[in-house]
Formats: structure tokens, C-alpha cells, sequence
């Protein structure tokens, strides 16, 4: 939200122009309407695209209410190969080392996919669900993969919390593991964290 906040604020005093922006959200819950306030699409709207001059129409994001789950990770990749990749990826990070919803176990080789959600990330996210109700929680997601993101030409991760202070360490010192998917950002050639 900080990220976001500061680049309205930028955009308000003239420094950014997002009329030519492209986007492509790593990820969304399934089963979430456009309209639930928990969706990553309302979120987004929310903190910066309804507050900024992107076009609707270079706003992209999974579609968690596509029945057909192989259908829409073809599309969602597809599409990422339309726009020629992506150029810069921000990510955040899970306590468990996850980035996007790709969690502990991924396959460093995945590409767009369907997730169940591990019970540490349904508790981690029940904070922002109906007063911290992990029923409320989606237990599925759809989630751009690893190799999205080590495709990607640059890599902003942004981690904040004393939580996550254990995975942050391991992301940079510890070995490169599925178990920390995290971890991979060490092979990548241009990331900041």
C-alpha cells in the first residue's frame, strides 16, 4: 500500500505519467467477483489504478472466477507473451518466503497456475478477511509462476514486518529452494529488495 501510496503521490505532483503503462498482476483469489472488497482487481482500483491516468484497458489481472482453471492460466500466459514480458515485477512476500502465491514446494520452473493456499497463508491473510476469519478466506488462488517472475527484467521485492525478518534473511543468505521460493530471486539479475 506505502508503494502504491507514493507513486499517487508522484503521480499528483507531475513526476509519473501512466497513460502508456501496461500492467499484469501477479496474482487474484479464485472465486472473488470483481466487486469483493478482498479482491487483488478492487485493490488495486482502490490504491492505484482509479487514481492515476492508466488506461482501463492496460489494466490485467487473472480471472479467479474463470471455471476453467486451464483455460484462464493459458490466457494469463498468452497474454504475458503478447506484451513481451514484463519489464519490472514488484512482488511482496509471504512469512513463508512465497512470492506471488507461489507457495513453499513451487516448482522453480512454474508457469501460471491454480494454488492451494497453504494454511500459513490463510492465516496470514485472515487479518484483511471479515475481522480475521480464516473461513472467509479463499483457500485457492491463481498465481503468475516462479519462472514469470525470473523472466521478468527487473525484480522490486518489498518485505516489511519483524515476521518476515527469518524468510528475508534466507531469501538472500540461505540456499536457493523450493522451500523458500523466494530463495530463486538469488539467481535473478536485477532485484531489489
Amino acid at each position: 500500500v506505502g508503494a502504491y501510496k507514493t507513486l499517487v503521490d508522484w503521480y499528483k505532483k507531475g513526476d509519473l505519467d501512466f497513460s502508456e503503462v501496461t500492467t499484469v498482476n501477479l496474482d487474484e483469489y479464485r472465486g472473488l467477483t470483481h466487486s469483493n472488497d478482498q479482491s487483488y482487481y478492487y485493490f488495486m482500483h482502490q490504491h492505484l489504478f482509479d487514481q492515476v491516468n492508466i488506461q482501463e484497458r492496460h489494466t490485467h489481472l487473472p480471472n479467479g472466477m474463470e471455471p476453467d482453471s486451464k483455460k484462464e492460466c493459458e490466457r494469463y500466459e498468452e497474454l504475458i507473451r503478447s506484451l513481451g514480458g514484463v519489464d519490472l515485477q514488484l512482488l511482496g512476500m509471504g512469512h513463508n518466503g512465497h512470492i506471488g502465491f507461489n507457495e513453499p514446494g513451487t516448482d522453480f520452473n512454474s508457469k501460471t497456475h491454480y494454488v492451494d493456499l497453504k494454511e500459513s497463508t490463510i492465516k496470514d491473510n485472515a487479518r484483511l478477511f471479515f475481522n480475521g476469519d480464516e473461513d472467509a478466506v479463499p483457500k485457492q488462488a491463481i498465481s503468475m509462476g516462479i519462472q514469470n517472475i525470473m523472466d521478468a527484467k527487473s525484480v522490486v521485492l518489498i518485505a516489511c514486518g519483524k515476521n518476515k525478518e527469518d524468510a528475508v534473511k534466507g531469501m538472500i543468505e540461505g540456499p536457493v529452494t523450493p522451500e523458500l521460493p523466494a530463495s530463486v530471486l538469488q539467481n535473478h539479475k536485477d532485484v531489489t529488495v
